[in-house]
């Protein structure tokens, strides 16, 4: 039996709850208990919730099974989103699995989205306020699409809290972490803004427009936040 049956056949038969037995296990399935010490090893790093170990039996916790779901950017941005907000909750269980939750997403994520965020890993942390970020995206999106001014207090890498004036271009979501590419007019160039360390966030009544030089189309990714 290819293997792949072997385990499928195993998981219908932990899903009665019981507690079973390696040595029982091996028996239904024809092979040796070695290989369901294997298999079960198998199963837990897939993320199957089994509970037991070597000489005390296997079972199933109880769990949701989902089928295969194909997320788009936004909806991913949004669950990820939501786990960071419930990873910083009062609750140290929902903190754990909103951890738990948001690993075995990231196990799974398609490769060159992994390269994005494992670009960011090393210089970012998890969000100091996973919350303030729903105010700035819902006040970010629409001044993007109306092409207007954003007023914007930001704490830079080295502490220092500035006030600028930018045209938001582009929202991108970076391995957990939301970004803004703007032209920032203060000191006339590109910057990439983390949204969790945007202070405040003002929309401003002045509208701006396409110039050669100040465009997404434009940014370089070198280009550092102001």
């Amino acid at each position: 039996m290819p293997r792949s049956d072997r385990l499928f056949d195993l998981l219908r038969l932990l899903q009665d709850g019981a507690l079973h037995r390696a040595e029982d296990l091996a028996r239904r399935m024809g092979v040796s208990v070695r290989t369901i010490y294997r298999d079960m090893d198998r199963l837990a790093a897939s993320g199957v919730p089994v509970k037991g170990s070597r000489g005390a039996g296997y079972a199933l916790e109880d769990a949701i099974t989902l089928p295969p779901l194909t997320l788009t950017a936004k909806e991913l941005e949004a669950l990820n989103l939501g786990l960071a907000i419930v990873a910083q909750a009062a609750d140290a269980e929902l903190q754990t699995a909103a951890d738990s939750l948001a690993d075995r997403i990231d196990s799974v994520l398609p490769a060159q989205a992994m390269a994005a965020a494992e670009a960011w890993k090393t210089a970012l942390s998890p969000f100091a306020d996973p919350a303030r970020n729903l105010t700035h995206l819902s006040l970010l999106r629409p001044a993007i699409r109306a092409r207007q001014k954003v007023a914007l207090t930001y704490t830079a890498d080295d502490g220092f809290v500035a006030r600028r004036t930018v045209r938001p271009l582009h929202l991108e979501y970076r391995g957990r972490v939301w970004a803004l590419t703007a032209w920032c007019e203060g000191v006339d160039r590109f910057g990439l803004f983390r949204l969790d360390r945007i202070e405040t966030a003002e929309a401003l009544p002045e509208l701006f427009v396409d110039e050669p030089g100040k465009r997404l189309a434009d940014y370089r990714p070198t280009a550092g936040t102001p």
